[in-house]
């Protein structure tokens, strides 16, 4: 069998962080490490290529070389993944959906041959095992949940690293929360499965073997969900492994509030070297936060939780949400003042929407109050509910918040305000394109950017307050000129 594994394009978004990369010269964010996986997955005497369309355009050759076309996306996706399916229609090339994409709405989906649905560890070898003996179905479902420590190391062979600012790894799925608009329990289960430390050093040594340095994602939806073999197991084996290894890489990952409540598990994440984690802010509001079961929000002082966890060199990034039923109409205003009085840097700030699997959409839809398709894009002012506020008095409001906490004085402002109370415990090595960034800043935002005194005032103040520091004062100032791109070219 030859197979082309192809892995849709991101719109410009808060994640694809496009206008940063060209600073580093790189052309897209993280590494598709789910199709990696299933690469893996598939027979060794199967012919693999992958395009990634974040990277490269699909080729008619490569389709007509395939036996099958296989796609994995997520929502967001959607709008690639059409036309890919087009392309391959066209040149009358069979196609395999998978991913949660067309696990959640794969009725949208009727010229794809075949669907393999949920979790690929179980459906997948079902769907390779009736094609070698001309027997396959259409669709391919499980309702029960893979024995990840099974799964096998990504592919990276099929692609060129030095394409991606991002490695990825993911160690868990599945999150013992319940949040009314979050899909995830659906897809992957309250019970937290990990895979063992011997499997996550083993992608650790694969990344190092082909010569990768820098930031490694590790995409679980919540990194702590399992703390007991958090602390006890994996993160004293990384912390062993860096320490070996001459410290090569800085981690990135997703955790959930309460991170702030463990000074043990902070202290050793610290030391095991993540830098930074993103975690759901979602609302100042506490009736909100009630409203869509982020139960683990409520009764907390929530900036202090953010200064905790960021005491420990660890970097708070968030996302916040407006649209919720609670809403009081100065919900914007206290957006903006919370996220300037937290110092959060990489605040990304979305519309309420409802994935087809979450609660939230089981709850509208028997209001009558669904109306259209979820986009899973947060930065396109698309509503798929009819929402109790106003929508244009919404919609209004949501503008505010980008347009304030974007512009250069209030995002350098946070920018100030972090960089003097952090202190990272690992120091981030310089490199030629770290240098080139530096140059490339100077000019497209220190000269042509109308925030270039705020640019060049954070420049300055680093060099001589904390010089340590002054490649993340380039960094985010890069991150800020993107984010105001974003929403400049969606508006």
């Amino acid at each position: 069998m030859n197979i082309l594994l192809v892995y849709p394009k991101y719109p410009d978004t808060y994640w694809s962080f496009k206008h940063a990369l060209k600073f580093i010269s790189k052309k897209s964010a993280n590494v598709p490490l789910g199709i990696l996986t299933v690469a893996s997955l598939l027979p060794d005497e199967w012919n693999k290529r992958l395009t990634d369309l974040n990277v490269s355009r699909l080729k008619d050759e490569d389709i007509k070389w395939a036996d099958f076309v296989f796609i994995s996306a997520i929502s967001i996706q959607s709008v690639s993944v059409k036309q890919i399916i087009g392309q391959c229609k066209h040149l009358k090339t069979k196609i395999v959906g998978g991913g949660p994409l067309f696990t959640e709405e794969y009725e949208q989906y009727p010229d794809i041959d075949y669907l393999v649905l949920n979790e690929a560890e179980i459906t997948l070898p079902l769907f390779i095992e009736d094609i070698k003996n001309n027997r396959a179905k259409r669709i391919y479902q499980s309702d029960k949940f893979a024995d990840i420590t099974n799964s096998p190391l990504p592919d990276y062979s099929l692609i060129k690293s030095r394409n991606y600012a991002t490695a990825a790894i993911q160690y868990s799925r599945g999150c013992p929360f319940d949040c009314e608009f979050c899909d995830i329990t659906a897809l992957f289960g309250h019970r937290v499965r990990t895979k063992t430390p011997v499997q996550v050093i083993a992608e650790l040594d694969q990344l190092l073997q082909i010569g990768w340095k820098g930031s490694v994602f590790f995409v679980d939806d919540n990194f702590i969900g399992h703390k007991k073999n958090l602390k006890t197991e994996l993160l004293p084996a990384i912390t062993s492994w860096m320490k070996s290894n001459g410290q090569p890489f800085n981690f990135i990952t997703e955790a959930t509030i309460n991170l702030a409540d463990d000074e043990d598990l902070r202290g050793m994440m610290g030391k095991a070297g993540f830098a930074k984690v993103f975690i759901g802010i979602e609302t100042p509001d506490e009736s909100c936060l009630t409203e869509c079961n982020k139960l683990q929000n409520n009764n907390r002082e929530l900036i202090g939780s953010i200064k905790t966890i960021q005491r420990h060199g660890i970097e708070v990034m968030a996302g916040f949400i407006v649209g919720f039923d609670n809403d009081p109409p100065n919900i914007f205003q206290r957006q903006i003042d919370f996220i300037q009085k937290s110092g959060i840097i990489t605040a990304m700030v979305g519309l309420l929407n409802a994935p087809r699997l979450s609660k939230l959409y089981g709850r509208l839809k028997n209001e009558g109050r669904i109306i259209g398709k979820f986009t899973g894009d947060n930065t396109d002012y698309s509503l798929n509910f009819v929402p109790v506020m106003d929508k244009d008095e919404l919609l209004s409001g949501y503008q505010k918040i980008v347009r304030e906490i974007y512009s250069g004085k209030l995002y350098y402002a946070r920018v100030l305000l972090f960089l003097k109370q952090y202190k990272p415990l690992f120091r981030d090595p310089i490199s030629f394109n770290k240098i080139m960034a530096l140059i490339k800043s100077m000019v497209y935002i220190g000269i042509f950017n109308r925030d270039r005194r705020y640019y060049w005032s954070l420049l300055f103040w680093s060099i001589f307050n904390k010089p340590k520091l002054f490649p993340l004062a380039v960094t985010y100032s890069i991150y800020g000129y993107h984010f105001k791109r974003v929403f400049r070219d969606v508006s």
